[in-house]
């Protein structure tokens, strides 16, 4: 009789064990399938502007506001011919707004008094191309017309990649492989496997000049440099199977 309630607690203590075998095993896959792991990836590119723009200021100083005006109207022809003879089309060259503003006599001490001795008007332009070389060519150029008794005041041209959308998806793509790469670097010891994506976010993008790393929280768009360095990031988190 004891023999039989021995084997009937050593049968019941198995069950009791195989049924907590199982669930312990039931708890770890389900543990495991909740299981994340977050890697930021990137990819960079170097592309090349394709377009740019230029803009430069026109000044004329006079005794008048209308004699001011007068010699900004007498000099556009001399400015529009310049910029023919450097390969812009009329619909290339755009004038803006004629502005101004009276100039005033100083004193003694270098403060400006109430007496009017003059005007000095300025009209903007600006100067736009598919061909990027050109634009950095005259904004390097553009004071020659100072020989010509103009008076330009410029400023740094601009250049820009008008892909840039394109690009975007498709480095974004790419940005995700490297952190899936860094994901099965990071799990290669511990045995697991990279899963599928459980949610993917995009970074911000870093326009910058070729040759800089430098980064910001809010982006970078440069425009000052012809040959850019485009940098994606992807933060991607994956199951862990």
């Amino acid at each position: 009789m004891l023999e039989k309630i021995e084997k009937f607690q050593i049968l019941l203590l198995a069950l009791v064990l195989g049924i907590c075998g199982i669930i312990a095993t039931v708890i770890f896959t389900n543990t495991m399938s909740k299981d994340v792991i977050t890697v930021t990836g990137s990819y960079s590119q170097t592309v090349t502007s394709d377009k740019g723009t230029y803009d430069f200021d026109v000044i004329a100083r006079d005794k008048s506001r209308a004699a001011a005006y007068a010699t900004l109207k007498k000099q556009k022809p001399i400015i529009i011919k310049y910029l023919k003879s450097q390969g812009f089309k009329d619909n290339q060259i755009e004038e803006k707004y004629v502005n101004g503003y009276n100039l005033y006599k100083t004193n003694y001490n270098g403060n400006s008094t109430e007496e009017i001795i003059g005007f000095n008007a300025n009209q903007k332009y600006t100067v736009k191309s598919d061909d990027v070389e050109k634009i950095k060519k005259l904004s390097t150029e553009i004071n020659t017309l100072t020989e010509q008794g103009i008076e330009i005041s410029g400023y740094e041209p601009s250049y820009f990649y008008s892909k840039l959308s394109d690009l975007k998806i498709e480095m974004l793509e790419k940005a995700s492989k490297d952190a899936k790469q860094r994901a099965k670097a990071m799990l290669k010891a511990t045995h697991n496997r990279v899963g599928k994506i459980q949610s993917l976010q995009m970074g911000v993008f870093q326009i910058t000049p070729e040759d800089s790393n430098d980064v910001s929280d809010m982006g970078i768009s440069d425009s000052s440099s012809i040959k850019k360095k485009v940098t994606s990031v992807a933060n991607v988190t994956f199951r862990i199977k």
